[in-house]
């Protein structure tokens, strides 16, 4: 018995890192590539802007549903959280270092609606590596990641309309990427409901 190596974990049953002070990492040319070829092939394949936008939303939602499934399951949470804050919280705190080694820098509710909600990041690594050519006006490669927040989102029971959006800051020679989030009316009815049961 002492010669029989020990059977493998399986790839769900591993954990994400050593310990939970360290983060595993993907080296950064690895994720540049990858993110820029995910970009090349859907602008290969749109017909427009708008196309583009939708091809890396779709990507990036089905990224983001086996994400939320990968990171309930080892960090032991149950996806469906109780309410929106608490869900947009785990994608900002828990979601966010998991992908990008840091959590988003600025979690807020949108002033003029109740049912916007804003993340934003002031150094998106999608972006980083990503020259976008003027002829594509207002194309944010983001939108891979507002497809991740909206697969995360809707995998926890809170179907949204997800955009990635530049915002141009004096303080900041490159703009911030804010992911708009704006939350199905289904989901703001079970939220009064919730308040009122309380």
């Amino acid at each position: 018995m002492a010669g029989r190596p020990k059977q493998a974990l399986n790839i769900v049953d591993r954990p994400l890192s050593k310990n939970k002070l360290e983060l595993s990492t993907v080296s950064v040319s690895a994720f540049a590539f990858l993110t820029s070829e995910i970009i090349q092939y859907t602008m290969d394949n749109a017909s427009n802007t708008t196309d583009l936008d939708e091809r890396l939303d779709r990507i990036g939602y089905e990224v983001g549903v086996r994400n939320m499934e990968l990171l309930s399951f080892r960090e032991k949470v149950p996806r469906r959280k109780p309410e929106v804050l608490d869900a947009l919280r785990f994608i900002h705190s828990t979601a966010w270092p998991h992908m990008f080694g840091k959590t988003a820098d600025d979690l807020q509710q949108a002033a003029a609606a109740d049912d916007e909600y804003m993340i934003s990041d002031h150094d998106l690594p999608t972006n980083r590596y990503v020259s976008v050519p003027k002829s594509y006006g207002s194309f944010n490669p983001g939108g891979l990641v507002a497809g991740i927040i909206r697969g995360m989102l809707g995998t926890a029971g809170f179907p949204a309309r997800v955009s990635a959006h530049f915002v141009e800051s004096r303080d900041r020679p490159k703009p911030t990427t804010t992911f708009l989030i704006k939350l199905d009316t289904l989901v703001m009815q079970r939220e009064a409901l919730v308040k009122q049961q309380r």
